[in-house]
């Protein structure tokens, strides 16, 4: 980082010396710049041919994080007593004291005041690999204001990596209304029928070889962009375990989206969380659990009034973005019959999560039952399967209140009062819910 602030000072030097008259023609910087192979930035910039104007746009954006002072410093060991200096851009903002560079900063370091080699630099905004990426942007203007006065911003997850060299989960805001999915399961944890298990094989093969496939197969021109899955079934069936796994398993965060931070009364604040969310999600990898996607994307109504009209297009909008979206989004449903069928046929994959049969909820209690703990004799543990339609979720909250009872009361072996009382209790919960 070193290295990219000296050549940052160079250039602002250079650039300085030139339209105040120190020198008469503009000197290019003459710097030797070897960066670390094995860290982040010199990662990147081998990888992007990072150089001239994008090593000087991503020197700039850096600048802030790195070294607070520079600009401030630079501008005041030409101008002394202060001066209103307007072309070299920047902002103060409410919190970092220092100066934070502008689209217009950089445009000035490129071109100076001389409006013909202002226009022909004024590409970089569109040509920048920084840009196209996105790893870095110019953050939103008013209307009367040129585009490039908007503040230099690195993209959060690109300037943690650059940083940090590690990646700080977003926070659960308006803005991103998602919560992390980690589980310490594994998949001999998840307890589905073999139907199932196959189709969720396919989901971790597309998480795995889908980028593999592209290229080799040259698909990318023919085939949409993502993977769009459904997942039906009642509550406790697996649906949210097994999108832990799959992120578990692939190395992908899996972030489960909270509708209740989505959906607003207020016309088209809707779809803008939702642009939010996707735009933020954008080049990530990241997989979009959309848990109860019921709730906000029920079946159409029938336009009686404005409201159906714009709940209309709440869906629609919500279709568009899930079908451009490039990585995986999971729509989880406890009924099948409350999705609209628009949403069925635009999906590759729709995976039923049945409720338990005997011999899953069999495996269900053997997994879940510590095997430290003996059973009481009169205890048979396939009767309890046969008898009582649980799911695994019912079954671990069971397990739970038993050896909370158990360890409660001294016990050393698992009583069967007890774990019918626990069970008999799971039921009269569930019976309320509904």
């Amino acid at each position: 980082m070193k290295q990219l602030m000296d050549f940052l000072r160079l250039v602002i030097k250079s650039r300085l010396d030139h339209e105040l008259g120190k020198t008469e023609t503009l000197e290019k910087p003459q710097m030797e710049l070897h960066f670390d192979p094995e860290a982040f930035l010199g990662k990147t910039i081998k990888s992007l041919d990072i150089r001239n104007r994008d090593l000087l746009l991503l020197a700039l954006a850096v600048a802030p994080h790195i070294d607070p002072g520079l600009l401030g410093k630079s501008i005041q060991t030409y101008y002394p007593e202060g001066a209103d200096f307007p072309e070299f851009g920047g902002v103060k903002t409410k919190h970092h004291r220092g100066i934070v560079p502008t689209g217009e900063t950089l445009l000035y370091l490129l071109a100076g005041t001389d409006a013909t080699t202002r226009k022909k630099h004024l590409t970089v905004f569109q040509e920048s690999i920084l840009f196209k990426k996105n790893l870095i942007y110019l953050s939103q203007t008013q209307e009367e204001e040129p585009f490039f006065a908007g503040p230099l911003c690195l993209e959060q997850e690109f300037a943690d990596k650059l940083l940090l060299e590690a990646v700080r989960p977003p926070k659960p805001s308006t803005g991103f209304p998602a919560e992390l999915i980690e589980t310490e399961l594994e998949w001999a944890d998840l307890v589905l029928s073999d139907k199932t298990l196959a189709q969720i094989k396919s989901l971790e093969n597309w998480l795995t070889y889908n980028e593999a496939l592209m290229e080799s197969w040259k698909l990318r021109k023919k085939v949409k962009p993502g993977y769009r899955v459904m997942f039906f079934g009642p509550p406790g069936t697996g649906k949210t375990l097994t999108a832990g796994l799959l992120g578990k398993y692939t190395g992908k965060a899996v972030y489960r989206i909270d509708l209740s931070l989505m959906v607003s009364k207020y016309i088209g604040e809707t779809e803008k969380n939702l642009s939010r969310l996707f735009e933020k999600a954008t080049g990530k990898n990241w997989i979009l659990f959309f848990d109860e996607a019921d709730a906000l994307f029920g079946k159409r109504t029938n336009v009686r009034d404005a409201h159906d009209k714009y709940a209309n297009q709440e869906v629609a909008y919500l279709l568009q973005r899930i079908e451009s979206h490039p990585g995986l989004v999971i729509l989880a449903s406890n009924f099948k019959s409350n999705l609209d069928t628009a949403f069925t046929r635009r999906f590759q994959s729709i995976i039923d999560f049945e409720a338990p049969g005997a011999s899953e909820r069999m495996l269900l209690w053997e997994k879940n039952l510590p095997a430290t703990i003996p059973l009481e004799e009169s205890l048979e543990i396939r009767d309890l399967a046969k008898k009582y339609p649980l799911t695994g979720s019912n079954i671990v909250n069971i397990v739970q209140q038993v050896g909370l009872k158990t360890l409660a009361s001294g016990d050393e072996v698992i009583r069967e009062e007890i774990l019918l009382q626990c069970i008999r209790n799971e039921i009269q919960k569930e019976g309320k819910m509904h």
